[in-house]
């Protein structure tokens, strides 16, 4: 660069008046990451004075003094003095390149309807930048314009930056911070000038997928007039878009593609591109079924798997099931495209694609959106990036006015938080929405991030069929019934331009009816599908009680004892976390009992040895948010970190445990996702307090109690909830256990609340050896992990099994008891403590570990002795109208003795679960416990 470039570069917008401080900015992005800024600017911050070797924070002034230096001194550079007007207008002409590249998007041909309303970008005229006349037929350097050319006269440069910037595609991607990433994005775009090139068998298939796609609506709109169907009509652009990403990710060596989605388009996608036969769909809509498990659900919610024909081989892919809560869906997606990267050893997702469809309301309003965003390139939930498609038609369910939907200018910009480059496209250009759907899938295999498209459509009908937006949005609707189809303007531009003729068109469209008036299945590429994916049969038909063996023999326990209590010499471990490890290899010896950490490790232990999967997240998990658990081991002198259940021998089954991002309704929903793809092995969940399952309640809600019963899908996830009253407060104790029983029925999930670590570690080990797959929350303990009483024998893990009930353990004489107290979890020890301390004989404690399914024979077996005892008692520490007391005492009744009645011991009703200050909690707990053991 020249002293005239350097001239015009300090007389620019950019260093004068009310902008003097974008040099700054410059500077510190050089700081932060000097790949960040252009070579040019690079190269003169390079020149700065540094110390040791580093840059350094420099005032304006002398950076400014700095450039000016390097003007007059034009021996700093080897090319001749030239005229500085020449050089002030090339250094122009390269910030016209860069504003179209910046700012292009907002001024590109994206809304098929032509209503929006939006600003004309003053940097996107030559003339802004002092370009006019004359210049127009001058010829400049284009730097780093990939046109091909390094010098271009300006009016065709003009020409090519606004076909490339501010056709059908509007490229929103110089947020990225990466300079690879956004060199990459620019030699896409402006080597073909944002146009793609197709031969003819090319934009007949493109035509193809279109016709179908109208065909489909068309056909259900007058088959089944007034039915709730939630057309894709309009955003029909999304049918080749889908089979053109399918298509070239199969190409490149993707196995299996995983698609999430909401209603719009759903039924479509299902028959124009799984490849559903039309039939089915019609006797659904007729409101015919087949037998089958469940209470089904309504059409536009159902999954649908196939497999799909590409160049490079079958490809399966896998619609997921999901609710009316539209974006839930996307974490879910995400954790089954982890499971099943994991089954392939994919550590990079190169074999499985995961592809989102987002509504522009949606995306722009639920939160699980962000989280997801969020969670897209950490080691726990990374897949390798997602292709993210958002159907933008304009209306959020009745909204149209987008300032009442967002705050921000795109509902995609959300997106740019993770640095996920967004393309624009019109919907009414099929070959533009191919080009973008190449490079995205490109972008996503080339740096595996996640990459956005927003298809920029409309809504054809309302809401539903059966609305009137005419009621609400008059103007786009009159705009809609007079344009024509998405079909109908590709159809006649590929006969004018002469590629097909038509009456092949007309053909196409009647070819599609005769398909859908034989029910067939209508996609080409449909193939019937292999096994892709895990075989579920051997987790079929088992019902909650079936027997099964837990046994271990000691002598194999005490080696994986000694094994996960090993640890490198030079890895030197905090002081308690020693002394933790110290007391677990005496409990492996049997000098001292198990505590509850040792057990879990144990168990987990057994399980990896046997070759089974463990992955456990939560935001404490690695060492547990009460410090029991210290499954990672960190290096005091050096931050590395040591994992013994990583280590316990060769042909070990996995062991992944990572500590969350600070969320519970996306990582919940994750693991959910993953649980149903992957039914082998123990995958779990730990909340760190049971309070904050409270943030992912649609997903308990919608997916974990209800998922078999309406789409038959089958769960093994495990819910660690820490519970108990420790008067830590409303947020701090309670699980909120009465909500997980409320949605307790036929069997659906676990409830346990275990008491001793004997019975954690033969729960959890049940959850795998037993071949039955429901969920299992569990109201996991705090004070617990310390107790003195809350020990176990080692023979009691190796010789035991899980006891869903459990009866007295002092040895009283079952004649002298007057009263049988029920109770669960922790409140157990206290009664047992208050009632040694009394030396009371009259009143037993029989512990309900597992609260549903309910263990009515086991419970039969245990009131054998009482059978005289009229007196029962509900003891729980949580108010009463919360905890298990309404949800349980129902269970009960088919158990007790002839005559006998149940009475409630606890604390009274309230609105907060729990009591803010210790005193008053220490009141209350006291309370309880004697109400539940003094007699009349």
């Amino acid at each position: 660069m020249h002293n005239g470039v350097m001239k015009a570069w300090l007389e620019s917008s950019h260093l004068a008046g009310a902008n003097a401080s974008y040099i700054e900015d410059l500077y510190e992005s050089y700081l932060d990451n000097p790949d960040s800024v252009a070579d040019e600017w690079r190269t003169l911050f390079d020149g700065l004075p540094q110390v040791n070797g580093h840059a350094v924070e420099q005032p304006h002034s002398r950076v400014k003094d700095y450039f000016r230096r390097l003007a007059k001194d034009t021996s700093r550079f080897s090319a001749p003095v030239s005229d500085p007007d020449v050089d002030a207008k090339q250094v122009r002409v390269l910030q016209l390149i860069n504003a179209f590249r910046f700012r292009g998007h907002q001024n590109a041909n994206l809304d098929p309807l032509g209503l929006w309303q939006r600003d004309v970008i003053a940097e996107l005229d030559p003339a802004f930048h002092n370009l006019q006349g004359a210049d127009l037929d001058a010829t400049f350097n284009v730097g780093s314009y990939a046109i091909g050319r390094e010098t271009m006269v300006l009016s065709d440069l003009y020409a090519s930056l606004k076909k490339t910037y501010c056709g059908s595609i509007g490229a929103d991607y110089m947020h990225l911070t990466s300079t690879e990433e956004k060199r990459w994005l620019q030699q896409r775009l402006e080597s073909i000038e944002g146009t793609g090139s197709y031969s003819t068998e090319e934009k007949t298939r493109f035509l193809d997928s279109l016709t179908a796609a109208e065909g489909l609506e068309r056909y259900l709109g007058a088959k089944f007039p007034g039915a709730k169907r939630f057309s894709l009509e309009g955003g029909d652009a999304m049918i080749p878009m889908l089979k053109e990403l399918i298509r070239r990710a199969g190409e490149q060596g993707c196995k299996e593609a995983v698609i999430g989605m909401a209603h719009r388009g759903r039924l479509n996608v299902l028959i124009n591109v799984l490849g559903k036969r039309a039939q089915d769909l019609f006797d659904e809509f007729a409101g015919k079924h087949g037998e089958s498990w469940g209470t089904g659900d309504v059409k536009y919610h159902m999954g649908f798997s196939s497999d799909f024909a590409t160049p490079g081989g079958n490809v399966h892919l896998a619609l997921a099931f999901n609710p009316s809560h539209l974006e839930i869906v996307n974490p879910v997606v995400i954790g089954s495209v982890r499971a099943r990267m994991d089954r392939r050893g994919d550590l990079d997702g190169s074999s499985v694609l995961p592809i989102t469809i987002h509504g522009d309301s949606a995306i722009a309003g639920q939160g699980v959106v962000a989280e997801t965003f969020n969670m897209s390139q950490t080691r726990a939930y990374g897949v390798g990036g997602t292709v993210r498609i958002v159907i933008n038609n304009q209306v959020g369910f009745t909204t149209s006015n987008h300032r009442d939907v967002r705050s921000t200018e795109y509902c995609t910009d959300i997106a740019k938080a993770v640095q996920a480059p967004v393309l624009h496209v019109n919907g009414d250009d099929p070959e533009a929405v191919v080009l973008v759907t190449q490079i995205a899938l490109d972008y996503r295999n080339t740096f595996k991030r996640d990459v956005v498209i927003e298809l920029v459509c409309y809504r054809r009908h309302g809401h539903n069929e059966a609305d009137e937006p005419n009621a609400t949005q008059p103007l786009m609707y009159q705009k809609i019934k007079q344009h024509p189809t998405p079909r109908k303007i590709y159809a006649d531009q590929l006969v004018a331009e002469g590629t097909l003729s038509q009456e092949a068109a007309t053909a196409l469209v009647n070819e599609y009816r005769d398909a859908l008036d034989r029910g067939e299945r209508v996609v080409k590429e449909w193939r019937p599908m292999e096994q892709h994916t895990v075989n579920w049969t051997p987790y079929l038909g088992h019902s909650w009680d079936m027997n099964y063996d837990a046994t271990l023999p000691i002598e194999a326990l005490r080696a994986l004892g000694e094994k996960v209590t090993q640890y490198p010499a030079s890895h030197v471990l905090q002081r308690q976390v020693e002394k933790i490890y110290e007391d677990r290899r005496a409990m492996t010896a049997g000098e001292k009992l198990v505590d509850w950490g040792f057990a879990e490790t144990l168990a987990y232990a057994t399980l990896v040895e046997r070759g089974e999967r463990v992955r456990i997240t939560g935001q404490d998990s690695g060492r547990g948010t009460f410090f029991h658990r210290h499954a990672v081991l960190h290096n005091q002198n050096d931050a590395s970190t040591y994992t013994p259940l990583c280590n316990i021998g060769e042909g070990q089954g996995p062991f992944e445990v990572y500590d969350s991002v600070l969320s519970e309704e996306a990582v919940l929903a994750f693991e959910y996702g993953y649980a149903t793809a992957e039914p082998a092995g123990l995958t779990i969940w730990e909340a760190q307090f049971g309070d904050f399952a409270n943030g992912a309640q649609v997903v308990i809600d919608q997916f974990l109690s209800s998922g078999e019963q309406k789409w038959g899908r089958m769960c093994g996830l495990t819910m660690l909830l820490p519970h108990g009253y420790e008067g830590q407060g409303p947020e701090h104790s309670s699980a909120r256990l009465e909500r997980y029983l409320q949605l307790c029925a036929e069997h659906n999930m676990q409830v346990c609340v275990p008491s001793t670590p004997a019975q954690v570690f033969h729960m959890l080990r049940r959850q795998v050896v037993r071949p039955m797959r429901r969920p299992l929350v569990v109201m996991s303990p705090k004070s617990l992990l310390r107790h003195p009483q809350a020990v176990s024998k080692l023979d009691e893990l190796a010789e035991g099994r899980f006891y869903n009930a459990i009866g007295e353990v002092d040895p009283l004489d079952p004649k002298g008891v007057k009263r049988v107290v029920f109770c669960s979890g922790k409140v157990y020890y206290d009664l047992l403590e208050a009632r040694r301390k009394a030396e009371q004989k009259d009143v037993a404690l029989v512990r309900i570990e597992q609260l549903y399914p309910f263990p009515e024979e086991e419970v039969r077996a245990i009131l054998a002795d009482y059978s005289h005892v009229t007196d029962f008692v509900w003891c729980q520490e949580e108010p009463k109208n919360q905890g298990a007391w309404y949800c349980t005492r129902h269970h009960y009744d088919d158990v007790l003795p002839a005559g006998a009645t149940l009475r409630y011991a606890g604390r009274p009703a309230s609105a907060s679960p729990a009591v803010g200050y210790m005193s008053v909690h220490i009141k209350q707990q006291k309370a309880l416990v004697e109400d539940a053991l003094t007699l009349a």
